[in-house]
């Protein structure tokens, strides 16, 4: 790896831990999620501090070139990203769900309510 790819990968990796870091502390960001992008961090910076990671992962899963390696666990790691993410949707969705029938359900009986103390 030439000097100018290390330093252009610990440069992103450092912008990565500051952005995370300030969205965490503007509050735009829950610490629940940071974990993820401050591991996407590290995992950016590993290969450049130890090049032979990338080397035995490239050789183990049979890529003739490192950046196929690094493309392929780019490309992993989205996917589960996506996949985290709409577990995470669906839940939420669900939950959305269940508040507006309880809603409408105190709405229902708050309305026969006034109806009941309206008639006497």
């Amino acid at each position: 790896m030439t000097t100018r790819q290390k330093v252009f990968a610990i440069v992103i990796a450092v912008s990565i831990f500051l952005l995370i870091l300030e969205l965490v502390r503007r509050g735009k960001l829950k610490e629940e999620y940071s974990w993820l992008w401050l591991l996407a961090g590290v995992i950016i910076i590993l290969p450049v501090i130890k090049y032979e990671i990338l080397a035995w992962l490239t050789q183990t899963i049979g890529a003739v070139v490192h950046t196929t390696a690094l493309f392929l666990f780019a490309i992993l790691f989205l996917i589960l990203v996506g996949i985290f993410f709409s577990i995470r949707l669906s839940s939420l969705s669900t939950q959305v769900k269940n508040l507006i029938q309880e809603l409408a359900i105190a709405r229902l009986e708050i309305d026969e309510l006034k109806r009941g103390k309206a008639d006497t």
